[in-house]
Order: structure tokens, then C-alpha cells, then sequence
């Protein structure tokens, strides 16, 4: 492995805070990201993945409070969402505030948004003091991974450190991505881990199929 295996968060919040890219865990696999506000960081995250732009790169939060980071275009139902919903893999597309990376959002002017389950995510974003951009940690194309050992070597040349802590990435589904429409009913863009019937049943209208 050519980049770092590190075990210490303090370790993986001074990588992400010197503009490192890092592999991290995450509830289903491992994932690749950095800090959403370093636009070289982002860069580096697409070349690792040997991933297109225009394909924006979801973001994590360490908590709601830092939704305020990344967009201001959120409002009741968003609030509602995070709440019944976060922590958890519910992914909310919201207008993405302009002085982010334009790589970052694709050049749609929009960000993808959850809060990770996932101890360690949380803590790096918390750590860090700023959310994440998070991606499977694999190159694009190729199949995600829930185990260090298993990481492409091809990925791993292209970032700074791997940080490996408990529990280990269950797989599965990835995060369901849900759009708040202007009527406050929501678009499933991909359905995932949280089906359309849990958002039925806490009282979200869903307006068209996944």
C-alpha cells in the first residue's frame, strides 16, 4: 500500500486539514473524500477515481449543523428529513452555496447530503470542522470494497492515507437520494438503503417512482 495506513483520527483530521485526500470508512463501503472546501483536494479525488466531470461527489456531514456549510437553499421539509432520517443513508439534493468547487457539484450548482451512521465519518467531518466529499473508494468503473485489503492499488497511488477504524463497512444498498420539489413533495432519484415506503410512512409524499 503506497499511502499511508493511519489509525489515529487525529492523524486523518490533520491529513484532511493540510489538503489530503483520504480513504475512510463509511456504513456500507469504504469511501474516498476531502474537504468539500479545497477545490485542488476535489481535483484529487476525481483523478484517483479516474472519475468524469460532471459527475458531482456526494457529501457527508459530522452533523446537521453543518448543512449551513455546504447550502442555504434548505428549508422545512429538508429539516424534517434530517431529522427523522439522520443519522442515516438518506441523501438530500440541495442547492450547493457558490464559493463551493464547482468540480464538486458536477457544474449542476447542486450537492447530494447525509450525515454518515457511520462513527468514524462523523468524527472526521466533526474533527475537521467542515463536511466531506465522499465516494466509494474504488475507481470508477470498478466494484466498492468493505475491506482495507481489498483496496485497488490503482485508487491507493492517487491518495494520501487510508484511515481504518471500527466497525468494519457492512455493504449493501448505497444511500437513497431524494429532491425536495417546490411543493415540498419529494422525487426519488435513487432508491437505496431507505426504501420509499419508510418515507411514506413517516408522511412524506412521494410524487414519482425511483
Amino acid at each position: 500500500m503506497s499511502a499511508e495506513l493511519l489509525t489515529n483520527i487525529a492523524d486523518a483530521v490533520r491529513l484532511l486539514a493540510g489538503g489530503g485526500v483520504l480513504v475512510y470508512p463509511t456504513e456500507t463501503f469504504f469511501g474516498i473524500g476531502c474537504d468539500v472546501r479545497d477545490a485542488r483536494a476535489v481535483d484529487a479525488v476525481f483523478r484517483a477515481k479516474r472519475r468524469q466531470s460532471g459527475m458531482a461527489l456526494p457529501v457527508i456531514l459530522g452533523d446537521a449543523s453543518q448543512l449551513g456549510m455546504v447550502t442555504r437553499g434548505h428549508g422545512a421539509v429538508e429539516a424534517a428529513l434530517a431529522r427523522d432520517f439522520w443519522p442515516g443513508p438518506l441523501s438530500i439534493l440541495c442547492p450547493a452555496l457558490p464559493e463551493l468547487p464547482d468540480t464538486l457539484t458536477g457544474g449542476t450548482g447542486r450537492v447530494a447530503v447525509r450525515v454518515s451512521p457511520h462513527p468514524a465519518a462523523m468524527a472526521l467531518a466533526l474533527g475537521l470542522g467542515a463536511p466531506l466529499a465522499a465516494s466509494s473508494a474504488n475507481v470508477s468503473g470498478r466494484a466498492a470494497v468493505v475491506r482495507v485489503a481489498d483496496l485497488d492499488r490503482e485508487l491507493l497511488s492517487g491518495v494520501d492515507g487510508v484511515y481504518d477504524a471500527p466497525p468494519q463497512p457492512a455493504g449493501g444498498l448505497p444511500s437513497t437520494l431524494v429532491d425536495v420539489l417546490t411543493d415540498g413533495t419529494l422525487r426519488i432519484l435513487r432508491e437505496g438503503a431507505v426504501p420509499r415506503a419508510a418515507l411514506v410512512s413517516k408522511g412524506y409524499e412521494v410524487v414519482s417512482p425511483c
